[in-house]
């Protein structure tokens, strides 16, 4: 391709000036005083506010006091308050995180040179690089090259469109947003195949993209797995609300009613007479079964999935972490198996040629080591057959483009020997199915040049070319036949190079006898950590299962040292072979198929597919456009962070630094985040269960209800918003990877929860029957008419209970203090909880039914708050391992 295109850094600067860069606007998100609105209009919030107004009605009547309506007001403005911006906040900081790390990076000329610049700082006249799975950055014509692209974001239409060179004497048409014209290329589209450069011609909002962006953008994500368990779960805790609360309701009638009358029938007929009594005793019923339905009904189920996803969203991204998709993160946790690409993933991706072999099996270390006309040859077919260009000169020359081999071959010849002089004048470039690029070439050599795997090149070639660049016979006895062989037990990946006097014609390889220029030999070393990341990715019970483009025998060698090979049993087998299978053959051996070889881009969704039908949970990574398919079709799809923007759009999850070890990071932080939502569960339903059993039995035994509306109110904030806050920052432990793949039909509340919440709530409300009727208890607390003091007591009693089983429901282990340092935010919600009950225990007054306690009260309080600690302790040490 031409050089001589793009602009100086003065011109960019003028072209920012007059057009602006490339940034869209933002759309428009729910504000937080609209979100405040929409969670003030919950059916049941209305209907609270209703019988709200009613008692304040009541309260000019004399019927009910001031405060009691005044502390209702607040409490509930005060809990939609704190939830909408606990919600809005975290979700704004996941949003920000996101769209800073998935910048698409561009290859623009400029100043002569070929650099990486981010989307938003392109400008008109901005000259681009396009190859194969670039995504379109802006509105442009080519000025070089020729691109298939799919525009189905922009218009629907599925099939590729062709794109070339504007000719000078084209006119141009009316209509600019006429995406069959040949000429012009949008913002948006993907480039299936090709390469060419772009001249920007519109940026930003102008373009066509930034016109139709908001339509682009609509979000038409299905529930994930994980929100539509817990939103079942929520359906089933609100069902247990709405019959508690009608329940408490009539309880409450019935005490009103009947008990307050001593079951006189004559004094209950009076008591109905009096009509304003009745209705403020409705209205209070009502009121009081609302609350209880508010506090039951789980608002803070879809919350904890907001604040989880973002406070671990910083931590992921700091482990090479990108979550696209709150799927993705969810569900990595359930994986059963994991077909996980070799190349830059369970090896470094530092591709290096370490070995040329001519035809006659020399091994040349080095290109400086390869003289004369081969040499030359060898230059030619590395220069000239390549997606990837250099960029800069001496110390600053860096290869970019391309895909990581044609990066690693180029690099081996930049910058050495002789420049040979000659122009692409058609080309065929590289895709994972035919295995092979060509071009065709005009100027110092009139030939056409191709590359790719020994067995699609070797059959085609019936000579090789020695030193001198003389045509010599090859046949299979040739030496580099055994050193292709001898190459691939160590290891190292190999490429043949061939040319052919015979021209590229319609996209088809040229025909006849094609010359061997060479084998390049290509080493990928294998991380070391991705050695250790496999091995606890199979303790975590996830099959991994290698994928790669080599022949068996490096694929065997490298499995082998990433301890992928450890078994007699562990199966590897080609593309070619798995052709041969039956769906129902390889059902019955894929447990044990460890490697693919030679694979192909729909081997990958012919796998994703019988997985699934197998009922497991898949992973799949990818780098290349025709990986996509694969992505899109597992249950979590993996994208290579240095991989195309088309199967970036594919994935649920981009791993930014291309390795494994990130993978084994992201199945970790899936299990935890899961972990995270049961324990927050354990919490939230122990308090629910608890209060409506209160509140149930209370007026059924004649007592009057120990929680006023306000009290359950902050009952409700406690339980819902600060412990998704407490518990969303729970650490990643490595324990969590010893843990068995959670089953896609596997109910969220396992038999060990349901044993924590059924021994935590019957032993708050058999404590509560304690606390409040033992005669003993009673002498405890300051006597007086209305119990204000024993009652004041019990509040704070049942707020320390919650305290305390909040330790008991965030670990498993009898330690409850088992890495708490690592979540800060758990003791600081604990402690502002702490703080705020006391202080309302001595300011609350008549608003909050709080009149002060003495130390001595205090330390009944706290005695019989933390009996749930040892006794959760016993639960866990006789049950717990048991029910897991």
């Amino acid at each position: 391709m031409k050089k001589n295109y793009g602009l100086t850094g003065a011109q960019v600067r003028e072209s920012k000036s007059k057009y602006g860069d490339n940034r869209l606007t933002e759309r428009e998100t729910e504000g937080f005083w609209s979100s405040f609105r929409d969670n003030l209009g919950d059916p049941m919030i209305k209907i609270l506010c209703v019988a709200l107004v009613i008692n304040v009605v009541f309260t000019f009547w004399g019927q009910t006091e001031w405060y009691e309506s005044a502390g209702i007001a607040i409490a509930v403005f005060l809990a939609t308050f704190v939830s909408t911006f606990s919600e809005y906040k975290n979700e704004k900081a996941f949003q920000k995180l996101q769209e800073e790390a998935s910048q698409i990076i561009c290859k623009v000329h400029r100043d002569g040179e070929i650099t990486e610049v981010s989307i938003n700082d392109l400008v008109v006249g901005d000259c681009v690089l396009l190859q194969t799975g670039d995504k379109v950055p802006a509105d442009g014509v080519l000025v070089d090259g020729e691109l298939s692209v799919d525009q189905s974001v922009l218009n629907g239409e599925t099939k590729e469109a062709r794109k070339s060179v504007m000719p000078g004497d084209y006119a141009e048409p009316g209509t600019a947003m006429d995406f069959l014209n040949e000429y012009k290329i949008f913002r948006g589209s993907v480039v299936c195949s090709g390469n060419a450069v772009m001249s920007v011609a519109t940026v930003g909002d102008k373009s066509v993209y930034g016109q139709i962006a908001g339509e682009l953008q609509q979000d038409d994500e299905r529930d994930t797995p994980l929100k539509v368990k817990l939103s079942d779960l929520a359906r089933g805790i609100s069902k247990f609300g709405y019959i508690g609360g009608v329940l408490i309701a009539l309880a409450l009638l019935f005490q009103r009613i009947v008990i307050h009358n001593g079951f006189d029938t004559a004094q209950i007929i009076v008591y109905c007479s009096d009509w304003m009594t009745v209705a403020n005793d409705l209205v209070q019923a009502l009121m009081f079964a609302v609350i209880i339905i508010v506090m039951a009904v789980p608002e803070g189920l879809p919350l904890m999935i907001a604040i989880v996803s973002a406070l671990n969203m910083g931590k992921m991204l700091k482990d090479n972490v990108l979550v696209r998709k709150i799927a993705g993160i969810e569900t990595a946790g359930s994986l059963n198996i994991l077909f996980s690409d070799k190349t830059g993933t369970i090896t470094k991706g530092q591709l290096e040629v370490v070995a040329f072999v001519s035809g006659d099996g020399r091994e040349y270390k080095s290109f400086g080591q390869v003289s004369g006309e081969l040499g030359k040859l060898l230059s030619v077919s590395i220069h000239h057959n390549t997606g990837a260009v250099v960029s800069g000169a001496g110390k600053q020359m860096k290869v970019i483009g391309g895909n990581a081999t044609e990066r690693a071959i180029l690099a081996f010849a930049a910058g050495k020997g002789e420049l040979v002089s000659a122009a692409v004048v058609a080309d065929i470039p590289f895709n994972s199915k035919n295995k092979y690029s060509a071009s065709q070439i005009k100027g110092d050599y009139n030939i056409s040049l191709i590359k790719g795997a020994p067995e699609k090149i070797l059959d085609k070639c019936g000579h090789y070319y020695d030193e001198s660049g003389a045509r010599r016979e090859l046949n299979e006895g040739n030496a580099v036949y055994k050193k292709i062989d001898e190459l691939a037990s160590r290891a190292i990946r190999v490429l043949a190079l061939a040319a052919s006097d015979e021209k590229i014609s319609g996209g088809a390889l040229p025909g006849g006898d094609w010359t061997l220029v060479g084998i390049v030999g290509i080493r990928d070393e294998v991380r070391p950590e991705s050695v250790s990341a496999i091995k606890e990715v199979q303790n975590a019970g996830v099959q991994v299962v290698m994928i790669t483009g080599d022949r068996r025998d490096t694929a065997v060698a490298i499995a082998k040292e990433a301890d992928l090979l450890t078994s007699d049993t562990d199966i590897v087998i080609t593309s070619d072979e798995l052709a041969g299978m039956t769906d129902d053959d390889l059902k019955k051996r894929l447990g044990n198929i460890r490697v693919i070889a030679r694979a192909l881009p729909s081997d990958k969704s012919r796998l994703v597919r019988i997985a699934q039908d197998l009922n497991l949970v898949v992973g799949m990574t990818g780098d290349g456009v025709n990986d996509s398919p694969a992505l899109k079709a597992a249950d979590v799809g993996f994208a290579m962070g240095g991989g195309t923007e088309v199967a970036k759009e594919a994935s649920e999850i981009i791993i930014m630094d291309d390795n494994f070890n990130s993978i084994d990071k992201a199945i970790l932080y899936g299990r935890t985040i899961f972990n995270s939502i049961r324990k927050f569960i354990i919490f939230q339903l122990t308090i629910n269960v608890a209060a409506v059993l209160i509140s149930f039995v209370s007026p059924l035994i004649g007592m009057q209800n120990p929680l006023s509306i306000t009290q359950i109110l902050w009952i409700n904030l406690v339980m819902d918003t600060l412990a998704a806050l407490a518990f969303g920052g729970e650490p990643a432990l490595k324990r969590f990877m010893r843990e068995k793949p959670k089953k896609r039909d596997e109910n969220i509340v396992s038999s060990y929860m349901w044993s924590a919440i059924l021994v935590g709530s019957l032993l708050t409300f058999g404590l509560s029957m304690l606390f409040l009727r033992s005669d003993f208890t009673n002498s405890l607390f300051r006597a007086d008419a209305q119990n204000r003091y024993l009652l004041t007591g019990y509040f704070a009693f049942f707020i320390f209970t919650s305290v305390f089983n909040a330790f008991n429901a965030r670990t498993d282990q009898i330690n409850l203090f088992d890495n708490i340092r690592e979540n800060g935010g758990f003791l600081r919600v604990i402690a502002l909880i702490v703080t705020v009950q006391v202080l309302m225990t001595y300011l609350g007054g008549v608003i909050l039914r709080c009149y002060g306690l003495t130390l001595n009260e205090w330390a009944v309080v706290l005695a019989m708050s933390f009996v749930i600690i040892p006794v959760d302790i016993i639960r866990k040490a006789v049950a717990g391992n048991a029910l897991k």
